[in-house]
């Protein structure tokens, strides 16, 4: 009798100290998998935030250059109509990182405004004296750091994507991922004959 109450209690000692292990397990893994969820939104937040300053930017840069060259109406138009695009697609939630299709039209309308935008630099090469206006040189600067530091952000956003990625993909915490909705984001590819950012440089 007093062998099998002590078995008794050893075993449920034993099932006590599953169940806090699995739950302190469980508890630390889908923490972890907040803060790297996290990680993930707020270097999206970086990345937002570095297009809309090139977003701000394109204004002035369009009416600096129409003021000399006023007649590139189809270069122009185009630039307005890839911001306008880009702008469109730009303040999107969270949401857009769980939809692959979502991502790939934010990173596509973005292409398509930097392909404007050097199409626009490279019109000053024909204006002299637009290439001489310090507004535009300074803007022409300012663009030049935006571009850089959108391509260091996304670098880290990449980063920080494959962390948490990684992370839910692995055996046991798929299991946990996939109970509570933790879902694969989408990384920034390198865009299709682009290796590097524009060139904004004269």
């Amino acid at each position: 009798m007093k062998i099998s109450i002590k078995t008794g209690l050893i075993v449920l000692a034993v099932i006590v100290f599953a169940v806090i292990g699995g739950c302190s397990f469980y508890t630390s893994t889908y923490n972890a998998m907040v803060s790297k969820g996290e990680n993930v939104s707020g270097l999206w937040a970086q990345v937002e935030n570095q297009y809309q300053r090139r977003l701000d930017l394109i204004p002035n840069l369009v009416a600096t250059v129409k003021g000399y060259a006023a007649h590139e109406a189809e270069v122009l138009e185009q630039v307005t109509e890839a911001r306008s695009r880009a702008g469109g697609v730009l303040q999107v939630s969270d949401e857009v990182l769980n939809n692959p299709e979502s991502f790939r039209r934010f990173q596509q309308a973005q292409s398509e405004l930097s392909g404007a935008l050097q199409r626009l630099l490279m019109v000053s090469e024909n204006y002299p004296e637009l290439k001489a206006n310090a507004n535009f040189l300074a803007l022409q600067d300012q663009l030049e750091g935006t571009e850089n530091r959108i391509a260091v952000e996304r670098n880290r956003f990449n980063d920080v994507v494959r962390d948490y990625n990684a992370y839910i993909r692995k055996i046991p915490q798929v299991w946990i991922a996939q109970s509570n909705g933790f879902e694969q984001k989408a990384y920034f590819a390198a865009e299709t004959g682009a290796a590097s950012a524009p060139t904004v440089s004269f």
